[in-house]
């Protein structure tokens, strides 16, 4: 098969570098540019990337480019298909995500201007935090239709609650279907009413206090390995999120996955980017797909939608 397409990962960190790498590993996409304001760091992980094409059997390009706040560098990022952003200052233990809005606005906003203006055409994913704020602060700064920005919270997020509900019942991660919704935050809202292991409903094999115990675990997922690594925070699991996404994106796959999409009218909500189930493609979001929720998680996903929605229409000034 043919490589075709390019793809950019604005941010060289952890997140970012590990995203470049698994994109380039699913050996369809001839070019992933990855990006930073570190002099040379792009470039010197884009070269390490390329020598284990070999090893890894895969024939994807990686380039790596300097990029500077008054726009140098983003040249190399011309005419992306997909856009992922992970730019921003990461989490300290005891930081919650909506601490990092102020700073991070900066940051997100300059890249995003900039992805604008070389890739005009490009599906832009937002992985930076506090997620639902920066997803909404990109489609100001791009000036992109709101189909064509979207964020990475519901797919990690999901990945979690099924990992700790395997890990509970000692049963395999392909056997256990989980979903979220809401904000990639306090807010979040796990659905288990939509979660079963091996078609069997969650609440058949866990008692109502277990259940609830592993919302609490999902919902502080990331702040448990933020205290963890002391440094840093998680990229392995977001940076499989993200990644996964962007190739549904350039494959048109018409996959539903949860995600951060602009919300108008499902779920009697509207105006909002909030984390609900989507049908990605080439055009990023196709469709959000409502699903049946109970009453207790249609409630707790409007107040997670007015909670964000707060915020987001803050980050105008920002």
């Amino acid at each position: 098969m043919a490589l075709s397409g390019k793809v950019t990962v604005v941010g060289a960190g952890f997140y970012g570098s590990t995203t470049a790498l698994r994109l380039a590993q699913y050996n369809i996409f001839k070019e992933v540019v990855l990006t930073d304001i570190v002099e040379g760091k792009p470039e010197g992980l884009a070269l390490d990337i390329n020598q284990s094409r070999s090893i890894e059997g895969f024939e994807t390009l990686v380039g790596g480019a300097t990029t500077t706040a008054e726009g140098g560098g983003y040249e190399a990022t011309a005419n992306s298909d997909v856009v992922v952003i992970t730019a921003g200052l990461p989490r300290k233990p005891g930081m919650s995500r909506m601490d990092l809005i102020e700073v991070n606005a900066k940051i997100v906003r300059g890249v995003a201007e900039n992805v604008a203006k070389h890739s005009p055409n490009a599906v832009v994913i937002v992985v930076s935090n506090p997620l639902d704020e920066m997803t909404a602060l990109t489609q100001l700064a791009t000036g992109f239709a709101k189909n064509k920005v979207m964020g990475q919270a519901g797919m990690l997020d999901t990945a979690r609650f099924t990992n700790f509900v395997a890990s509970k019942l000692n049963v395999p991660v392909s056997s256990v279907k989980t979903l979220t919704l809401g904000s990639h935050g306090e807010t979040m809202v796990p659905v288990p009413s939509r979660c079963t292991v091996d078609g069997k409903p969650l609440s058949t094999l866990l008692s109502q206090a277990e259940i609830d115990e592993l919302v609490d675990l999902t919902r502080n997922g990331g702040a448990q390995i933020v205290a963890l690594l002391k440094t840093g925070s998680a990229y392995y699991a977001p940076s499989a999120a993200a990644a996964r996404m962007a190739k549904a994106v350039y494959e048109d796959s018409k996959e539903v996955m949860p995600v951060c999409a602009w919300v108008d009218g499902e779920y009697g909500i509207s105006g909002v980017y909030l984390g609900v189930e989507a049908e990605i493609g080439k055009n990023g979001i196709n469709k959000v797909v409502a699903t049946d929720l109970t009453p207790s998680e249609l409630e707790s996903l409007k107040v997670a939608a007015e909670a964000v929605r707060a915020k987001q229409a803050d980050v105008k000034n920002l």
